[in-house]
């Protein structure tokens, strides 16, 4: 049986502790879907198909590992690829709290299982918004994103 999971975000941008759940999901999953949020309601720093560009050059090494937008529900977009696992990185407490819920959400309307992953503790601090303030001011983020994210973070700020 092949076990396909999704892990979705806005990876606006990706930063390391994203890249580090995807690595360890793909290696436990026979497939994995890296699904890009794009959502109407926010305004990105990168376009959604800047952050694809920038997911499928980091997951490029990962033969299993496949990247794609969706927007709308995101149980909707399992249910059309028979994906029945979501993977999903956890910080801290506060962000299991707000999982919680939309894990049980989407168990509700479709049948989907979330997997809850810690993030590595050296990147437990770690989230897109804190990337881009440090960036916006001149802060060094190469020990927080992939250098192509580096390089194209210089290049739009």
């Amino acid at each position: 049986m092949t076990v396909t999971a999704v892990c979705p975000g806005s990876f606006d941008p990706v930063t390391n502790g994203h890249l580090d759940v995807i690595r360890r999901a793909s290696s436990r999953f026979d497939r994995l879907l890296v699904a890009c949020l794009r959502n109407a309601g926010k305004q990105p720093l990168f376009d959604v198909d800047t952050r694809l560009d920038l997911l499928n050059e980091v997951v490029a090494d990962l033969d299993n590992v496949e990247v794609a937008a969706f927007d709308g529900l995101l149980v909707d977009f399992c249910l059309q690829r028979g994906v029945t696992v979501i993977v999903k990185g956890l910080r801290a407490v506060s962000d299991f709290e707000y999982e919680l819920q939309m894990a049980q959400m989407n168990s509700h309307l479709g049948d989907v299982e979330t997997f809850f992953m810690t993030t590595s503790p050296i990147y437990s601090f770690l989230s897109s918004s804190l990337v881009k303030e440090v960036a916006r001011f001149g802060g060094d983020v190469t020990d927080f994103v992939p250098s192509a994210v580096v390089d194209r973070l210089a290049e739009h700020l």
